[in-house]
């Protein structure tokens, strides 16, 4: 299991768009991958769910993957988080 956490920047949080990125990304691994923010955690894999988190700027949120390619699957989310978010 991999993990890091996140501080988001985007004054906007975690909207449609990067959602929308980020799920994109996710499903090209087969590892599962989740986020975490205030005890609520979402499949990465499922928009409509990371939405549901309600994530804002400011938030610090966990990204969990676990997994047979979880090494290079934390690695890409979290450069598409530094970029996006």
């Amino acid at each position: 299991m991999r993990e890091f956490s996140y501080t988001i920047t985007d004054e906007i949080g975690i909207h449609a768009r990067p959602a929308g990125t980020i799920a994109k990304k996710a499903k090209e691994f087969a590892s599962t991958i989740t986020i975490t923010k205030d005890g609520k955690t979402a499949e990465l894999k499922k928009l409509m769910a990371v939405m549901a988190l309600g994530i804002k700027q400011g938030d610090t949120a966990t990204v969990t993957a676990n997994g047979e390619d979880e090494e290079i699957a934390i690695w890409a989310i979290e450069k598409l988080f530094q970029a996006e978010l």
